[in-house]
């Protein structure tokens, strides 16, 4: 069962988040659950994550402070919409990604740094998205950092909004695990 977001709910409002577009996952639901009732962050749900980046977008170049919020299998198929958008235009942005597949990469043994390559990417006990996330958010020039605790995701997030903001880019935090 993923823990009550409060934590994380404190760190949006305190970074003045305006917007969070998205799709709602199994870890990030409770997060989209609170927000729903929110009286100061408006949650817009989409109907496909690169619409989240491409709203987020438009949401900044209003005067908002949006953030992201997709799983990393969304991440990969939003890719057009986050380079040609977000990253072209320098929006300050954070992405909060929840990182599916990572659990059963460290019940299989493999590091998510191992390369992505031939029969790893085929394993059935391995889930490829994991290895494929953090190699792509490189190449799409995306800083970005993994929590593995869910202890420390809302310091993390708060460090991901504040380098978006300094950086003037998206920037990603990687969840594997699901805030407390």
């Amino acid at each position: 069962m993923t823990p009550p977001p409060g934590e994380v709910l404190r760190v949006l409002a305190a970074a003045r988040i305006t917007h969070v577009a998205g799709i709602p996952d199994n870890t990030s639901a409770p997060l989209f659950d609170a927000l729903a009732d929110h009286p100061a962050i408006h949650l817009v749900t989409v109907s496909r994550e690169g619409e989240a980046f491409a709203l987020a977008s438009g949401v900044w170049l209003g005067g908002g402070r949006p953030l992201v919020v997709v799983q990393n299998t969304g991440l990969l198929e939003s890719g057009d919409a986050l380079r040609g958008t977000a990253v072209r235009m320098g929006v300050p942005l954070p992405v909060l990604i929840t990182g599916r597949g990572y659990a059963r990469l460290a019940a299989a043994g493999v590091d998510p740094r191992a390369p992505p390559e031939g029969e790893l990417l085929r394993r059935p006990d391995v889930d490829s998205v994991a290895l494929l996330t953090e190699p792509t958010l490189d190449a799409w020039g995306i800083p970005w950092t993994r929590c593995d605790d869910g202890t420390q995701a809302p310091a993390r997030l708060a460090g991901t909004v504040r380098m978006a903001r300094t950086q003037e880019t998206p920037v990603a935090l990687i969840l594997t695990a699901p805030p407390t």
